[in-house]
C-alpha cells in the first residue's frame, strides 16, 4: 500500500462510521513481524492449548512445542485473570538466532534455511519438541481471540493487559493520534528495519477503539478496522557473473543468475532465478550485464530489469540449451508450456538426485540426518541409487563407517532415523 492509500483507509473508516472529516481517529500502529502465526487458548489461567493459524479456521496442533518457548507463559499473572482467554501472536527467529541455526545446519551437513521466517515455520512444526526447544525461538502476541470477560477496551490497553498477564509485546507499538502520525512510524521503521533484530515487513495500522471495531466489523475475512501497509520490496545493483542450469526432480530445466555478492534486505544474494527462457528473453537478460535485485515479499532474489547503460559491449543474448546439461538428453518443451524438461528421466543424474532429496525431505518420509550433501554423496559412490536403496544401507553399514566424517556413532543415528520411517 502507498501512503495515500492508507489516509484512503482512514477516509473509508470515517465514511463508514459517519464520522465528520475533521474528527480524530486514533490509531494503533504495529511493526508487522515476518513470522508464523498462531493461537493460544488459556482455560482457568493455564495453557490448555495452542495452534497454527493455518487457513485463518483450522490450524495445526503444536501445544507441545509451543510450550519450550521462553514468551509463552504455561500460567497467567495478574489479578484479572479470564476463566478463557484466547491470544493470537507471532512466533519468529531473530536474526542472530537465526544465523547461528544455519551455522550448525552446516556442520551436521543439512541444507540451511532460506530465511528466518521458514527457519521459524520448520522449527515450530517439529515432532520432537526437545528440536523445537533448540531453535530458541520467540514471540509477540497482539490479538484477542474468545474472552469469556472483557480485559480492555482499546487495543492498547489490550496490549499493556497482555503483558500484566506474563505475555510479551511488541515495545516498538505505537499509539497515535492519527493516520499522519501512524504514516511517520511507518517511515521512521521503513529506515530503521536493518537494525531491528529481527525482520519486519511492514506495519499494521489498527482503530484502537474496540467500540468502532465491532461496528467496523469483517469484510468476508478482513477486518475493517485494520490495514497491513507493508515496505515496498528492497533493490540493489549488482553484476550478472553467469546464467546456470539446475535440473530438478521432474527433469524442469531452471535457469539460475550467479551474482556478484550485493546485500539486499540485511541478507547477502548472490543467486537469483530467472525462472524460464521466456523470463530471459523478455528482460533480455544477458551475462555481464548490470542488473537490479530484489528480494520478492522480501524473501526470494529475483532479478527485476537490466541497466541497459552498463551492459558490456559484445554481450551475447543467452541461447538456452537443447540438451540436458548433466546426462545430454534432450531438454523437450511441449507446445503450451514455459518449462523445458529433460527427457532422460531416471537415467539423469541430477533428477535421480533431487528425486531422493524430495523422498528424505521434511514433507515426504523426513529422514534426519541424509542432507544435501549426504545424498549427492552416497549417489556419487553408488551407495545410493534410488529410494528403496535407503532402506538397504543397513546392509553397507561398514562402508558407512569407513566414509570421511561418518564413524559408528553418526551411522548408528542414522541407521535408526531410517529404522523408524520403515514403521
Amino acid at each position: 500500500f502507498t501512503e495515500d492509500e492508507a489516509q484512503e483507509f482512514v477516509q473509508r473508516v470515517k465514511r463508514f462510521l459517519g464520522l465528520a472529516e475533521g474528527d480524530p481517529v486514533e490509531l494503533v500502529a504495529e511493526p508487522k513481524i515476518d513470522g508464523l502465526s498462531v493461537a493460544l487458548r488459556y482455560e482457568a489461567g493455564r495453557l490448555a492449548q495452542g495452534a497454527t493459524r493455518g487457513d485463518g479456521v483450522v490450524g495445526e496442533d503444536v501445544t507441545a512445542n509451543l510450550r519450550t518457548l521462553k514468551d509463552v507463559p504455561e500460567r497467567l499473572h495478574g489479578s484479572r485473570i479470564p476463566a478463557t482467554l484466547e491470544v493470537r501472536g507471532e512466533v519468529f527467529m531473530t536474526k542472530a538466532d537465526f544465523l547461528k541455526l544455519n551455522q550448525d545446519q552446516e556442520k551436521d551437513s543439512k541444507p540451511p534455511f532460506a530465511n528466518p521466517r521458514n527457519a521459524a515455520a520448520g522449527s515450530l512444526r517439529q515432532l520432537d519438541p526437545r528440536i523445537t526447544a533448540s531453535r530458541r525461538l520467540s514471540a509477540f502476541f497482539y490479538a484477542e481471540g474468545e474472552l469469556s470477560e472483557p480485559i480492555a477496551g482499546t487495543q492498547w490497553d489490550f496490549l499493556e493487559a497482555l503483558r500484566e498477564l506474563g505475555f510479551r509485546t511488541n515495545p516498538i507499538a505505537e499509539l497515535c493520534p492519527s493516520i499522519e502520525a501512524a504514516l511517520a512510524v511507518c517511515r521512521k521503521l521503513a529506515e530503521t528495519r536493518a537494525r531491528l533484530a529481527y525482520d519486519i515487513d511492514g506495519v499494521v495500522y489498527k482503530v484502537n477503539d474496540w467500540a468502532l471495531q465491532r461496528r467496523l466489523g469483517f469484510v468476508s475475512r478482513a477486518p475493517r478496522w485494520a490495514l497491513a501497509h507493508k515496505f515496498a520490496a528492497e533493490r540493489a545493483m549488482t553484476r550478472l557473473n553467469d546464467i546456470v542450469i539446475q535440473v530438478g526432480r521432474t527433469g524442469t530445466l531452471t535457469p539460475v543468475a550467479e551474482l556478484e555478492p550485493v546485500t539486499v534486505g540485511g541478507v547477502v544474494v548472490s543467486r537469483a532465478t530467472l525462472h524460464n527462457e521466456d523470463e530471459i528473453a523478455r528482460k533480455d537478460v544477458r551475462v555481464g550485464d548490470t542488473v537490479i535485485v530484489q528480494r520478492a515479499g522480501d524473501v526470494i532474489p529475483q532479478i527485476v530489469g537490466i541497466v541497459e547503460s552498463k551492459r558490456p559491449k559484445g554481450a551475447q543474448p543467452f541461447a538456452f540449451p537443447a540438451k540436458c546439461p548433466v546426462c545430454g538428453s534432450h531438454a523437450v518443451r511441449e507446445p503450451g508450456e514455459v518449462a523445458r524438461r529433460c527427457t532422460g528421466g531416471l537415467v539423469c543424474a541430477a533428477q535421480a538426485v533431487e528425486r531422493l532429496r524430495h523422498f528424505v525431505s521434511r514433507n515426504a518420509f523426513d529422514i534426519e540426518g541424509l542432507g544435501r550433501k549426504h545424498i549427492e554423496a552416497f549417489f556419487e559412490a553408488g551407495l545410493l541409487k534410488n529410494p528403496a536403496g535407503i532402506f538397504k544401507l543397513h546392509e553397507r553399514r561398514a562402508e558407512l563407517e569407513g566414509r570421511e566424517g561418518w564413524g559408528p556413532q553418526s551411522t548408528g543415528n542414522l541407521m535408526r532415523a531410517i529404522e523408524e520411517r520403515r514403521k
